[in-house]
């Protein structure tokens, strides 16, 4: 349920074998489409490098939304959303925000969260991802 991207599930943030590649080539990063809004993400960070941090990129189609329940979780999860190009809205329990290109959104995954690009054109945006404490 995490988004970007969302994103990797906590399970996905586990310790990972020696010697992996600390560079991700663009053409290795998977990719997956929602079946339901069409956004895109690309899990960006190296697979199985040894870090709590991922970064995860989102292309977001125009009218797109996606909704999370989401309570606390131990340990946090901690997201920022940045984003790249476009604009979307972004719903963090009853918060709203409203995020333009260059925008940065920092919040811990423990409340329902929605995501919605209300623009007529696509938004990308990239979502970091810690899990624990943080840095």
């Amino acid at each position: 349920d995490l988004h970007s991207f969302p994103t990797r599930r906590s399970s996905d943030l586990e310790p990972v074998a020696r010697g992996a590649d600390p560079v991700s080539r663009k053409g290795d990063q998977p990719l997956w489409r929602d079946p339901a809004s069409g956004y895109v993400r690309r899990n960006v960070s190296p697979s199985g490098y040894p870090t709590q941090i991922r970064i995860v990129e989102v292309i977001f189609p125009p009218g797109a939304h996606v909704a999370y329940e989401t309570g606390g979780r131990q340990p946090a999860i901690h997201h920022q959303v940045w984003m790249l190009e476009g604009a979307i809205e972004v719903t963090v329990g009853e918060e709203q925000h409203e995020l333009a290109a260059g925008d940065c959104l920092a919040f811990v995954l423990d409340r329902p969260t929605a995501y919605r690009n209300r623009t007529g054109e696509a938004a990308r945006y990239a979502v970091i991802i810690v899990a624990g404490g943080g840095l």
